[in-house]
């Protein structure tokens, strides 16, 4: 694991607390994410779904109140500490994206939902070859993403110090990196920002493991 993702895990176990206060109830007020977030429940079929990067777990916790059987993973270990307090019924692991604490084919579904803004463009093929490589045949993979093509260097957050990149993609270069490691890019949609949001367009690509 590089240096760089010790500072992300860093960054992120200094704001964990702050995080689960301001973060934790988002999906309230975004009906677009939990659309998509229910095409993974469907696709899944009550198979096992992957919340990777799963922060202090609170989209793991609404596909579980959606029916789904859900394991949250995290790079940040005080985030997985949190997860497991606030959800205790679920299961959450700490692991990188680049080396997933999962099986082979482990998963019906995944979603990763802001986690590969912190990857370096280099690593984004073999990250999603890992979501591949945890995923069933046919699994559905959810990404979601800020637009753009800018890197954000964040050094405090919430008044809290950090060392942490944001790295804004293009849709097609994710695109690209999917398809790079296996993937079948089946959906995309792009939207602006809600107020109660940061202002960056986000992105999101639906993609699958082909059988």
């Amino acid at each position: 694991m590089g240096a760089d993702h010790g500072r992300v895990r860093g960054s992120y176990d200094t704001v964990a607390e702050e995080y689960l206060g301001r973060i934790g109830g988002e999906l309230a007020h975004k009906p677009v994410d939990r659309a998509l977030l229910r095409v993974v429940v469907e696709e899944a079929a009550g198979g096992p779904v992957a919340d990777l990067g799963c922060g202090p777990g609170h989209v793991a916790g609404w596909l579980a109140e959606q029916g789904a059987r859900v394991v949250g993973i995290d790079l940040s270990p005080r985030m997985v500490e949190l997860a497991r307090r606030e959800r205790p019924g679920a299961v959450f692991r700490a692991g990188d994206l680049l080396a997933l604490p999962a099986a082979d084919g482990e998963f019906a579904a995944a979603v990763a939902l802001y986690s590969v803004i912190h990857l370096e463009p280099a690593e984004l093929t073999p990250a999603f070859a890992e979501m591949r490589r945890v995923l069933r045949p046919g699994g559905v993979l959810l990404v979601s993403f800020h637009l753009g093509s800018e890197v954000r260097r964040m050094e405090e957050w919430w008044g809290h110090p950090v060392d942490v990149d944001f790295h804004f993609l293009e849709a097609d270069t994710v695109a690209a990196h999917l398809t790079g490691a296996g993937f079948t890019v089946e959906a995309r949609l792009e939207r602006e920002s809600l107020p109660e949001e940061a202002a960056t367009r986000r992105g999101y690509l639906l993609a699958r493991r082909p059988r």
